[in-house]
Parts: structure tokens; sequence; C-alpha cells
């Protein structure tokens, strides 16, 4: 039986407990260290000072420390992040939001109004969601809010005989698209130029061109796998959970064929109102208001007592549709919290001002395309360590951009080189609570979406990669 039994693939869960374990020994070898910090007058960020950099006393990570790590990753802030918590209880919330939404049969029943109605054009659907959310990744950086399409998007995408890889791959590579192209992305393009001390605007017309360019690349290639997936359903990736999600994401999920496009109830019409009122509400906050995770868990919260009461739900039911819709998402939380449990071993270890200096030292000297790209895969490694665009460029772009200076290559061409290093790693990165958030939302195994991504990762990559390097051949 043994030696017949198939190899079994870690889950998600497993390779990020191997990665904690990973670098909890590499801080036993890789010398602790620290840069000066300072407060930038302008703008109050913290800031490390370049040519700072020392030693420090070390301090590997032990057997305790690994065990804590997944608990600390929920609530110790380290260096470079805030703690997961808040993140894993605005999952919590949608999760019980759509619980409760799920209850009123509302959302199943706009799915199959939808999917019957657009019938043969549902893969035009593709293009048009990944250029809304590119548009909201380019201008805004929307991230951890897209964890709340997820269980929108993918049982959509199940109903029109595709997969849960296609759901995955429109909204993150939608977003993703956006973010590797920004060109006015404040938590990206603003905060990297300002720590420069130049206009963010500056280069704006080469980042157009890489949006474009990976946004069309980005779009073919879902909708190749898509249409391949709805033709052939055994080229699916996750074609042996195809029953398992459907189950999962409707109890009432018929094939396209036998979907009988009903209209929704008046109440179900509410609901949904409710509900396109709600994502319309988290946008505004979070661009008008400041909104961050606390406030988004508030408003979807009240908007599950709204669905509530519109359904004529009594407490019981209310209180048993949400808890039971969390409880789909658990899994999604505590992978959140195990993904940030990398990082606080990262921090305590001192590995991260280490890896830095090490780039530091590696790029200087050099000239032209060679610095840029060097540049390019500095900030691609460290975006593994340092998953946030604004965090990242707070630690990096201070160091780099007197380099720059010296190398003979303009500020702008480096931030248009970190914002697209760190949005291609973003796409896969296991430290990034969006990433392993949305995956374990969509229930797609993280070895899985690996797998769907490489081919194209190494596209994007020289799309990349060449446009950066041409201005650097004018200098």
């Amino acid at each position: 039986l043994g030696m017949t039994a198939k190899l079994k693939f870690p889950s998600s869960y497993t390779i990020l407990f191997g990665l904690i374990v990973v670098v909890a020994v590499a801080t036993w070898f890789v010398p602790a260290g620290r840069y000066d910090r300072e407060t930038d007058g302008a703008h109050g960020w913290v800031v490390p000072v370049a040519g700072s950099y020392r030693e420090v006393a070390p301090n590997p990570q032990g057997f305790m420390d690994i065990i804590l790590a997944p608990i600390a990753g929920f609530f110790d802030p380290t260096s470079y992040h805030v703690a997961a918590i808040d993140v894993a209880l605005y999952v919590l919330v949608i999760g019980g939001y759509l619980g409760v939404v799920g209850r009123t049969g509302a959302l199943d029943r706009a799915i199959e109004w939808t999917v019957q109605r657009l019938k043969g054009r549902v893969k035009w659907m593709i293009p048009v969601l990944m250029g809304l959310l590119a548009a909201g990744g380019t201008v805004f950086g929307i991230a951890e809010e897209t964890l709340a399409f997820y269980p929108l998007i993918v049982p959509l995408m199940i109903a029109a005989r595709y997969d849960a890889v296609t759901g995955v791959a429109i909204i993150m590579l939608g977003t993703g698209a956006g973010t590797l192209g920004s060109t006015i992305n404040a938590y990206a393009t603003v905060v990297a130029s300002d720590t420069a001390g130049i206009p963010f605007i500056d280069g704006i017309w080469l980042r157009l061109v890489i949006l474009a360019l990976c946004w069309l690349v980005c779009v073919v290639y879902v909708m190749r796998y898509a249409e391949r997936v709805r033709k052939f359903p055994e080229n699916s990736i996750v074609a042996d959970l195809r029953d398992s999600h459907a189950k999962h994401f409707s109890k009432s999920r018929k094939p396209l064929d036998r979907l009988v496009a009903s209209t929704p109830t008046r109440r179900q019409k509410i609901t949904l109102v409710v509900l396109a009122l709600s994502l319309a509400a988290m946008f505004w906050g979070v661009l008008v208001e400041g909104w961050w995770m606390a406030e988004m868990s508030a408003l979807f919260l009240f908007s599950s007592i709204l669905v509530g009461l519109v359904a004529r739900m009594d407490e019981e039911e209310l209180i048993n549709s949400f808890v039971d819709g969390a409880r789909g998402l658990l899994g999604a939380a505590l992978i959140i919290g195990i993904a940030r449990g990398i990082v606080v071993v990262m921090d305590a270890g001192g590995m991260v001002d280490t890896v830095l200096f090490w780039s530091e030292n590696a790029i200087s000297g050099l000239s032209g395309a060679s610095f840029i790209n060097a540049t390019f895969g500095f900030e691609a490694a460290l975006s593994f360590f340092v998953p946030s665009p604004s965090n990242l460029a707070v630690l990096s772009i201070p160091i780099i951009a007197p380099l720059a200076d010296v190398a003979g290559v303009q500020r702008a061409l480096v931030i248009t080189a970190f914002q697209s290093a760190n949005g291609l790693v973003n796409l896969i990165v296991p430290t990034s609570a969006v990433v392993m958030g949305g995956l374990a939302v969509a229930r797609v195994p993280y070895e899985r979406w690996l797998r769907f991504m490489w081919p194209l990762l190494v596209t994007l990559t020289v799309i990349t990669i060449l446009t950066i390097s041409g201005p650097s051949f004018f200098n």
C-alpha cells in the first residue's frame, strides 16, 4: 500500500509552517543587523539612514520562537508590518455577512440569473472585471479590500463551468496588473516618490506602458485557461476539487444548461441592493474617509443585521447564519496569522536589514541597465520579507535612491522598478495576507496556484525587465 499510495502535496498550513522553520534556521547563520532610523520631517515616516548599517547581537530563533510565531503573527507588529488580527477579523466578518446573505438565497439566484442571461458571453466578464480591478490597483492600490470579492466571483465562475482558479485569477491578476503598473497609487508610487524626493508623476508614461502590456497579457492568459477548462473540465488545475468547490460555494449549484433564470424575489432584490451599497460604502470609506479593517468590519457587521431585518430572520436564525458563514472562512483567517508569523521570525532575528545591506553592496558601482535590473531583482527579493508596498518603499528607497544618482539612473526609473518588482512578487508570495487569504477563501491550494502562475510570471517578468531597461540605455 505504501508503494502505491499517491504522494500528497502538503497543505498551505504545512508550507507556511515549514517556511517559519526554514527562516528560524537561517537566523542562526545570517548575521543580525540594523540601520539607524530617522523620522522624515515632511511625512513622519521612520526611514533607514544610508551608510548606517551595523551588526548587532545575534538573536537566533529557537524551538519556542517557532511554536509562538503563528500566534505572534496575529497580534505582534514587527518593524515592517502591523499585526494580522485586523485582517483576520475582517475575513471572519465578511464570511459571517455572506453567510447571512447566502441564507436568503439572493446570491445564488443572482448568479444563476446572470449566467443564464449571459450564456456564452460570460467569458467577456473576465476582461471587464479585470479592467475594473486593474483600475483600482493602479490608482488606489486595493489589496485587502478584494478579499470580499472572492465569495462573489468564485461561485459565479464555477456556475459558468469554469473553476475556482479562474475566479482567483480574475481578482488577483486584475489588481496585480494594476499594482505592478501603478500610476498614482498612493501606497506604492506616491510613498516611494515622496521618499525619493521627486514628483510622483515622474515616469508615469513608462508605468502606463507596463500597465497596458501586463494587463493585456493577464487577460489573454486567464481567458485562454478559462475556455480550456470550460471545454475540457479535466484540464482544470483543481479538477479533483470541482465537486467539493461546487458544494461549498452553493448548495444549489447546477450545470449551466440546467440553470433556470428565475427572477429574484422582492426581498432578495433588496438584499442584493444592500450588498452593492455595502461594497460601494467600503470603497468610499477607504478612499475618502481613510477607513481600515476595523471600520470595514463594522460596516459588514451592520450590513449583516440589515439583511437579517430585510429577510425577516429571527434572532437565532440570523446569529446561526452569521456564525456558520464565519466558520467557513476560519481557515483563511488562520492562514493570514501563520503567514505573518514568518515575518515575525525574520524581524526578531534581525535578518531584513542585513538583506537590505547585502543588496546595497551588490548594486553599488553598477550603472545604466545593470543597475536598474539589479534594483529590480533586489526589490523582488526584499518583497518576500516585506510584501507591503508602502512599508517596502519606506525601507528600501532611502537606501537605493542615492545610489541611482551615482549610477546615472533617474530616480523615477528606480520607483518604477521598485513597484513593478513588488507587484510581481505579490502575485505569489506566501508572506502576503492577500495572497494566502484569497487562496484560502477560494479553497485553492497554494501549490496549485504556483503551477497556474509560473508561465505567466515568467512572461510578466520579461516584459517588465525589457521595459525598464530601455530608458537606461539613453541616460
